[in-house]
């Protein structure tokens, strides 16, 4: 039996299911739940708590963004969206203003303490929705001088708090309880503020120290009437300036999406564990665990989680933690979020993501999470291969595959135009490039040619290079996609999808060539990957050359394994009959000739592979010899076998014949 809690959806209510009593002399609610496989689970709900619990899904409705319900309540008071207006832009002009002034004045601007402070206190005013635009440049070290960024920074959980009085009302609200029957204690005053809603330390009754959320007055008003705004002026571009072809209603559209589920905080707690149920058994990732008793719409109550920000290196290694391997895990963890299950935090910033003191990333804040679907999760892992190997032609078919360009769209000048865009990182390795880069550059070839910026994209690129900006922070020469890498060639190597399958095919295979370089790298690159292991590549390796859709490269396969099979021979007679004439002396004995240049190249291919497979976690040559008695049995491999041994055979009788017929 596995005791658990529920979220409140899913919640039964029982008035009469009393079944004890807790510390309070109260009557605990004990709710039996089966699971799928029939294994009862025993669900405790908060005692102190019943009445809170009737109300949860009623006392207030769930908070879904709707662009046109949003626009016909603002079309209606024309007279507050212009007290907006002109309470964004006064201050706004006021701020450029004195920044046109400090360069007239020869005042260098990038380094006054003065304006960065100015600037952070107006995002501040300005809203929520202002300061979630300063908190992605407050990881923006390349972009944004020091001295603001450091300013900036603060706007992640340093904003003036709201009254205790007003949190504390909103907890009775929503719980049914004042804080002090709720919790055995709770901070005086908040330890952290952010854009959103602030965080109390408390601890429960029985005794688990918590972290409380208690969500800002007047949230949602005040970020509705901006998204009404910014999608009005973005529809009005959109329309008007003919260069312009993205969706970018759609993109806001999807931003607005994310951030009313961020105000939800019964959808940020399921959020939570589900990434922790997709992500919680990555190598030193945690996640919080909710205390669903004590969490509602504008409430919620997660584990404390003792921490150092990630760019506090200081003081991480003081600790003597390694900020570069957080990173590391923290990229490790994004390329599963992204490309292989599509549920990701799309809000990365320094305050989610906590060094813990036994040297763990933890992860916080699951209110903005967006989601990826299987073709574009392909899509991706494609365009970074083909980005990395130089293929232009199959960059541009990715685009039309991520919805970038439409399938009539015409390639021809668009490949040449991407060959451009890489052409300072031509030769260069993939830990040359970084994803800003390639980000500002493909920005650039956006206008000139027919693409459109999908809404989905928009909120992928956020998350990568917010966590690109705190990589860079933590090691300026850290590159995401040189830790990408081996991740996607391990995907490339043991992912059956068939979508992945072709691209392995295109990648190996050009005008019917093995290209064995590219096996060579990418098998050197999936070593380095954490969960590779030799014998799944060799157990799904030899399934996919057994089965009709591993048959192109089968035989392709064949065709190489005979070619260096032969090119082996020839070394071999070569050797033998240059012995015979040079030492024994027999000069009647024609010299053989070696092998080819291009079967030598095959042959240096082949033996390199092997010693990159014999440096590969997991090889064995113990257990590879048992494993391949094992192989030998098995019909498929003696089929593959036959075809080589048969081709093979056809190859040496056809070579005997041409040298008898020329003799």
């Amino acid at each position: 039996m596995i005791v658990k809690t529920l979220p409140p959806s899913s919640r039964p209510i029982q008035e009469d299911s009393h079944n004890g009593t807790d510390s309070r002399g109260e009557l605990d609610i004990i709710d039996i739940v089966p699971e799928e496989n029939g294994t009862p689970n025993l669900v405790v709900r908060s005692p102190g708590l019943l009445a809170a619990q009737k109300v949860r899904t009623s006392a207030q409705p769930e908070m879904l963004y709707d662009p046109v319900g949003i626009a016909a309540h603002y079309q209606n008071r024309p007279l507050e969206v212009l007290r907006r207006i002109f309470a964004v832009l006064g201050p706004t002009l006021s701020f450029v203003f004195g920044l046109w002034s400090d360069s007239k004045r020869g005042i260098v601007v990038k380094n006054d303490r003065r304006r960065a402070t100015q600037l952070r206190e107006l995002l501040t005013k300005l809203g929520p929705a202002y300061i979630k635009i300063g908190q992605a440049l407050s990881t923006r070290p390349d972009l944004v001088p020091t001295v603001y960024l450091e300013e900036l920074t603060k706007l992640q959980d340093q904003l003036p708090p709201f009254p205790n009085e007003l949190a504390y009302q909103f907890i009775q609200e929503e719980l049914g309880a004042p804080p002090e029957e709720v919790y055995a204690e709770l901070s005086a005053q908040p330890i952290a503020a952010a854009s959103l809603g602030q965080v109390y330390k408390g601890k429960l009754k029985t005794g688990e120290e918590v972290a409380v959320k208690v969500q800002r007055p007047d949230l949602r008003e005040r970020i509705a009437i901006d998204l009404y705004l910014l999608r009005n002026i973005a529809a009005w571009v959109q329309k008007k300036v003919k260069r312009v072809r993205s969706d970018l209603v759609g993109i806001l559209d999807e931003l607005g999406d994310r951030i009313f589920e961020e105000m939800d905080y019964i959808h940020e707690g399921e959020n939570a564990e589900r990434f922790f149920e997709l992500y919680g058994h990555i190598k030193d990732i945690y996640v919080p665990k909710i205390y669903w008793e004590y969490t509602n719409r504008r409430v919620l109550t997660m584990e404390w989680i003792n921490g150092i920000k990630l760019t506090q290196t200081a003081e991480i290694s003081a600790q003597g933690i390694d900020a570069r391997y957080l990173i590391e895990v923290g990229v490790q963890c994004s390329l599963r979020q992204l490309l292989e299950h599509g549920f990701f935090h799309a809000d990365p910033h320094p305050g989610n993501l906590l060094a813990t003191p036994d040297g763990k990333l933890a992860y916080l804040d699951f209110g903005m999470m967006s989601e990826i679907k299987p073709p574009q999760r392909y899509g991706l892992i494609e365009a970074i291969v083909h980005v990395v190997n130089r293929d232009f032609e199959g960059l541009a078919k990715d685009y039309v595959k991520l919805d970038f360009l439409s399938p009539e769209t015409d390639l021809t000048p668009i490949i040449p135009a991407f060959a451009r865009v890489f052409a300072d990182a031509q030769g260069a390795s993939v830990a040359d490039l970084n994803i800003k880069s390639i980000t500002d550059e493909l920005s650039a070839l956006m206008y000139e040619y027919p693409f459109r910026v999908p809404p989905y994209y928009a909120l992928i690129i956020r998350s990568l290079v917010t966590l690109e900006g705190i990589a860079i922070f933590i090691d300026p020469n850290f590159k995401v996609l040189s830790e990408a890498y081996p991740y996607v060639s391990k995907r490339l190597l043991t992912d059956t999808a068939p979508q992945l399958r072709a691209s392995l095919q295109d990648l190996l295979f050009k005008d019917g060539r093995f290209r064995w370089n590219r096996l060579e790298n990418l098998l050197r690159n999936a070593r380095n990957s954490q969960d590779y292991d030799f014998n799944l590549v060799l157990n799904q390796g030899i399934e996919f050359l057994s089965s009709e859709r591993g048959a192109f490269i089968r035989d392709k396969l064949v065709d190489e394994s005979v070619n260096g099979l032969d090119a082996l021979g020839k070394n071999v007679l070569h050797n033998f009959t240059s012995l015979l004439r040079k030492r024994v002396g027999l000069t009647a004995v024609n010299e053989t000739p070696a092998a080819t240049v291009e079967q030598q190249q095959t042959l240096e291919h082949i033996k390199r592979i092997l010693g990159i497979l014999q440096e590969t976690r997991g090889f064995d040559p113990l257990q590879l010899a048992s494993q391949i008695s094992q192989l030998l049995v098995n019909s498929d491999v003696q089929r593959l076998g036959q075809q080589i041994a048969n081709r093979f055979t056809q190859k040496a009788v056809a070579r005997l014949i041409r040298q008898l017929l020329a003799s």
